[in-house]
């Protein structure tokens, strides 16, 4: 595990953290979008999710 990976899983391993993460999460992989969302929204929130899955895998992946 890496320095900022420590980090990372310090930051949201916390009560605080965990509910960051849960409101990240909420906001990002768990929204649903319109019929008339656009393709640059859709690559928008693509990107906002992979970011919080990155997070999440910090904690797990090692």
């Amino acid at each position: 595990m890496t320095d900022i990976e420590k980090h990372f899983v310090r930051a949201f391993s916390t009560p605080s953290g965990r509910i960051v993460l849960e409101h990240l999460r909420k906001i990002t992989i768990e929204r649903v979008m319109g019929a008339n969302v656009t393709n640059d929204e859709l690559r928008w929130a693509a990107a906002q999710s992979a970011l919080v899955h990155q997070i999440e895998r910090m904690g797990t992946d090692k």
